[in-house]
């Protein structure tokens, strides 16, 4: 009698809340074994209520990182597919936010997401097979005042992500970067209630009061796309045989990179700073 075939098993980041929680409930429902890891278990019960297995995990936190890859080899023989979207932004003028900080958005942003996928692929390699998907963001591609440590990790994970890409195209593993635009989470606030918290008193207190005013007047109450619509975009990179290396999703995020790509600086430096008055 031959063996059932080994479930596909996929670990989700940054599940607690917004894309990577609408990301893990299409993967359950596309009939995956799915290992959901954040800070925050309890935001995650949902998740384990369909059937999810819930890591406490920080993307930042070497520990945490070895023993969730150690526990899903250990259970399930590896993971087929990894969704790296565990990530922040930081915003505020560059003058104004320490190093320390810089650094820990890129520990979350990059290096977190990097120390993972070196984990998790020799068991991917041995099957010589796999999909990587990094939640990266239209932001990856263009740029906006007071965001520069944010700009920096995303472009930083593009690049990262493409140089990966070729790597592991011998051994049958794909990367694919998913680029969202205006996307209905909690992201919006973050960033606003950040830039105020470091820029809002000080030289950058004018440009900090218009940023604010359109990044509130560009998110919430449906403004932008819903989480679901990021997650039905990877789960059909998923089931695609030869997926894309890019999928630009929700509001905004094709205009602006195209805008970006063909204009050049100095115009596009016009588009933004207009949004500004």
């Amino acid at each position: 009698m031959m063996l059932e075939r080994r479930k596909r098993v996929a670990l989700v980041t940054g599940a607690s809340s917004g894309m990577g929680k609408e990301i893990a409930k299409r993967l359950i429902k596309d009939g995956y074994q799915v290992y959901v890891a954040a800070r925050s278990v309890d935001r995650m019960a949902d998740l384990v209520g369909l059937g999810a297995k819930a890591v406490a995990m920080d993307i930042s936190r070497e520990a945490d990182i070895v023993e969730t890859v150690r526990r899903i080899n250990v259970e399930v023989g590896g993971v087929d597919v990894l969704v790296n979207n565990a990530g922040f932004g930081l915003y505020g003028a560059v003058e104004d936010i320490s190093l320390d900080e810089a650094r820990y958005q890129f520990e979350v942003n990059l290096f977190g997401v990097a120390r993972l996928t070196q984990l998790v692929l020799p068991e991917m390699r041995k099957r010589r097979e796999g999909k990587i998907v990094n939640i990266s963001s239209m932001g990856g591609k263009i740029y906006t005042p007071l965001g520069a440590w944010y700009h920096a990790t995303k472009h930083a994970l593009e690049g990262w992500s493409d140089c990966l890409r070729l790597e592991l195209d011998p051994f049958g593993i794909d990367v694919v970067i998913i680029e969202p635009g205006l996307i209905e989470t909690g992201f919006g606030d973050v960033v606003a209630e950040g830039i105020q918290n470091r820029s809002g008193g000080g030289a950058y207190a004018p440009m900090t009061e218009a940023v604010v005013r359109s990044t509130r007047g560009a998110y919430g109450q449906g403004r932008g796309t819903p989480a679901t619509r990021v997650a039905t975009v990877v789960s059909g990179a998923l089931k695609a045989r030869d997926p894309k290396t890019r999928y630009v999703v929700g509001k905004y995020a094709k205009p602006m990179i195209a805008l970006r790509r063909w204009l050049g600086d100095r115009a596009f430096d016009r588009i933004i700073m207009s949004q500004m008055s």
